[in-house]
């Protein structure tokens, strides 16, 4: 009985941390990022992506006729929110002309009560009219559209893909690393890992890609000739609309009043493309 027991409890203790198998999956992680270095267009910030562009088109192109297909009877096919959001789109995607790998441009608007916008890569955009009474004015609206726009001109959803398989390589070292230890042990790693990849990794890496899309977006509009001096403003207002938000660390965004921070600091660029972009606009 004594000798069960005593086995019993070298059982529960098993071993410590095999830290060669995490470094030999952190080698893999490093190869697999530095080998699938690309560049954002307009801000120059290296990326992990591996899609090629064309096949994130096609999976755009396959969400956007489900998410049409799914609200058939409320898409909006005429009308002057419909005329406003084309025209903008339209002067938008004129403005990425440069920077377009091959768009199929669509703009479409959905009739409801979300305040929000999406661009799906290959250009797929729509409104939800929701967002009308917030955005105000044609320049309210630029600034949503230019920033989802800019998450599809920058690829960030095919990062976020090459990124979650970063993690998992990483996640899979961490986890036959601990394999040698007791199942407690191996939770309270495993639950340690997990933190660190949430509020280390992922949600600074979602609002740096929100922070990027703003950019990209204020200097789009600002190209189209719609006046950047009104994203500031939009955002007070979606502030206004949001009341009582979670820590900033804890979320995917970054806080309506950084996002005011960040146009303000960027808005003499913007006030200079717009100058040169738009020569018969009165200047800013």
């Amino acid at each position: 009985m004594v000798y069960r027991t005593q086995l019993g409890g070298a059982r529960r203790r098993g071993g410590g941390f095999r830290w060669q198998i995490m470094v030999l999956f952190a080698i893999g992680a490093a190869i697999y990022y530095f080998a699938n270095q690309e560049t954002v267009p307009f801000t120059g910030r290296k990326q992990l992506r591996t899609m090629e562009p064309e096949q994130e088109i096609q999976l755009g192109l396959q969400s956007y006729q489900q998410i049409l297909a799914d609200n058939r009877e409320n898409l909006i096919t005429s009308g002057p929110i419909v005329d406003a959001t084309r025209e903008i789109g339209v002067r938008l995607a004129r403005a990425a002309s440069n920077e377009d790998p091959g768009f199929d441009w669509a703009f479409n608007v959905i009739d409801s009560p979300q305040a929000n916008a999406f661009a799906l890569p290959g250009g797929y955009t729509a409104v939800y009219t929701g967002l009308i009474p917030i955005a105000e004015n044609e320049n309210g609206l630029a600034v949503v559209m230019g920033h989802e726009i800019g998450h599809a001109l920058a690829h960030h959803g095919a990062e976020r893909m090459a990124q979650q398989n970063m993690q998992r390589i990483v996640g899979a070292g961490v986890s036959l690393g601990a394999g040698g230890m007791d199942y407690s042990a191996q939770r309270a790693v495993m639950g340690v890992f997990g933190g660190i990849s949430q509020y280390g990794y992922a949600l600074p890496f979602s609002r740096s890609h929100e922070s990027e899309a703003d950019y990209i977006g204020l200097i789009l509009m600002s190209r189209a000739c719609y006046d950047p001096r009104e994203a500031p403003r939009l955002w007070e207002r979606m502030g206004a609309e949001a009341g009582a938000t979670p820590p900033e660390f804890q979320s995917t965004h970054p806080s309506p009043e950084t996002r005011v921070h960040d146009f303000n600091e960027w808005m003499p660029e913007a006030i200079e493309v717009y100058n040169q972009s738009c020569p018969n606009k009165i200047s800013l």
